[in-house]
């Protein structure tokens, strides 16, 4: 199980619990001090407040669970604008918005992809790029945002 498994096997309980949906958890090793993201969202949108209700409760769970070593700095946020995708069901959810895709590795030499997505096929992300629809591999997918239009 990697740690951001473990983590989410903590955190998920505590959010739902609050009434809140778990967007996405982001962590960062470093040697001095980690960074443990955890983005949040309700159908009425996330407010200052919202933030610092879950950021206090998944503190006290985390204090006790001690999921991870070291010293690491807490921050719960809204998704924002440029919503991170992180699971595969949002991939289908989002179908029909526009997304930017960081690929790990290259993929027919590109590392970056921006266009409408269409959703989820065969474990497969489908963005159609200037007319032409990709396929990128849900295990290459790095990162994911969705785009506002412009």
């Amino acid at each position: 199980m990697t740690a951001l498994d473990t983590l989410t096997k903590v955190v998920e309980p505590v959010v739902a619990a609050m009434g809140y949906e778990l967007v996405g958890i982001e962590y960062r090793p470093s040697k001095s001090q980690a960074l443990l993201r955890i983005y949040i969202d309700k159908a009425d949108g996330i407010s200052v407040e919202d933030c610092a209700l879950v950021s206090n409760q998944i503190s006290g769970v985390l204090d006790v669970e001690d999921p991870l070593s070291g010293r690491y700095t807490l921050e719960v946020s809204s998704p924002g604008l440029r919503r991170p995708i992180f699971k595969a069901s949002d991939y289908e959810r989002f179908a029909g918005e526009l997304v930017h895709i960081r690929i790990r590795g290259t993929l027919d030499g590109r590392r970056r992809i921006h266009g409408l997505l269409r959703g989820l096929r065969a474990d497969c992300v489908i963005v159609v790029e200037n007319g032409i629809e990709i396929s990128v591999p849900l295990n290459r997918v790095d990162k994911a945002n969705l785009e506002l239009e412009a």
